[in-house]
């Protein structure tokens, strides 16, 4: 992830030319946006966690496991990366190189991780619709989880890069400054447009296959080229992955609307070093880019109905009284009890 940390000192002269002493000025309004980020990060994401752990129909769904390790990581972004880079905001920790590096890295490792979570979600969704017959030999259970590890290690080796020689040196005042520490051609050639930008492209190519061929058969359904007899039940499953694919489109949508500007700011300081930069569009930038982290629940909760459903009995829990819970128990009846199954029939993930 790219902190771009400055003080407002620094605002009209090049990052590397600036040798100060004096520690960056606290940014109050910085500090409380982030820490409520960081807590609805925390506490959406993890709800969305022990939904999908608790619930046998949830942990029966391929996607799920692809939506775990994305919440995951936006668990991680809420409680380590929003800490870390208030941290660094405020310069530290001072002359010590290598634990500054480290904390900067890890910014890097968990924005890829995101990254990759995207982009195989994408691919799992894409072989579901488009190769469906291939779908339960190539997705697995066991291969959505060894996809899900390769896409952590591979994060971690591109986060970890700078800690292998591609930083600057720790500059004079000793302040763990992000763009006093990670070097621009990094963060725009190789993080930026080689590790975000291509996937999301990938992304999107795959999005519109999914889109068209969902299209597809809406259309045959509609002009009545599948039986009759299977025609119903055909318009849910199309109904079913055409609401799926919208849901995680819509978080693809979000994640590229977040953190494009840091990324376009990246491009600018590197094309353009003497160009003056707003402290507070700086740091709007990197709000905005943490926020992601806190979105992704409540598109889980309003898009997906089985999370919606999760959020509803939490929340009615949470108001209900036991006298209510003792007087509706008293109220079921034979019929009641014969809808259970019913009820419990409903398709996954809808």
């Amino acid at each position: 992830m790219a902190a771009y940390d400055h003080s407002p000192s620094m605002q009209q002269q090049p990052l590397q030319a600036v040798n100060t002493t004096s520690p960056p000025a606290l940014d109050v309004p910085y500090l409380l946006s982030e820490s409520l980020i960081a807590l609805f990060s925390i506490v959406g994401n993890v709800f969305i966690c022990a939904v999908v752990l608790q619930s046998r129909k949830l942990r029966a769904v391929v996607t799920n496991y692809f939506l775990v390790s994305l919440a995951v990581a936006d668990v991680l972004v809420g409680a380590v990366v929003i800490p870390f880079a208030q941290f660094t905001n405020l310069g530290l920790p001072r002359y010590r190189s290598q634990l500054c590096l480290l904390m900067l890295c890890m910014l890097l490792v968990l924005t890829q991780a995101s990254v990759f979570g995207l982009l195989a979600i994408a691919v799992e969704r894409y072989i579901s619709i488009l190769k469906p017959f291939q779908y339960k030999s190539w997705m697995s259970p066991l291969n959505a989880l060894l996809v899900i590890l390769a896409s952590w290690v591979l994060a971690l080796l591109i986060g970890l890069l700078p800690m292998m020689g591609w930083h600057k040196p720790l500059p004079a005042s000793g302040e763990c400054l992000f763009n006093d520490i990670i070097t621009n051609t990094y963060m725009v050639y190789f993080n930026f447009m080689a590790c975000m930008l291509a996937p999301l492209l990938v992304m999107m190519v795959l999005y519109g296959r999914i889109f068209l061929e969902v299209k597809q058969q809406i259309r045959k359904v509609a002009e009545g080229e599948v039986d009759v007899s299977a025609q119903e039940r055909r318009r849910m499953i199309v109904r079913k992955e055409l609401q799926t694919a919208t849901s995680l489109f819509i978080i693809l949508f979000f994640f590229t609307v977040c953190w494009l500007p840091v990324h376009i700011l990246n491009t600018v300081m590197l094309l353009c070093p003497s160009c003056p930069i707003p402290n507070q569009l700086i740091l709007a930038s990197i709000i905005l880019s943490h926020a992601n982290s806190a979105i992704n629940p409540v598109i889980y909760v309003f898009r997906m109905r089985s999370f919606r459903k999760a959020f509803e009995s939490a929340f009615s829990g949470i108001c209900s009284s036991p006298a209510t819970d003792a007087f509706s128990t008293s109220r079921i009846t034979p019929s009641n009890v014969s809808e259970v199954p019913l009820r419990n029939l409903s398709l996954p993930g809808k």
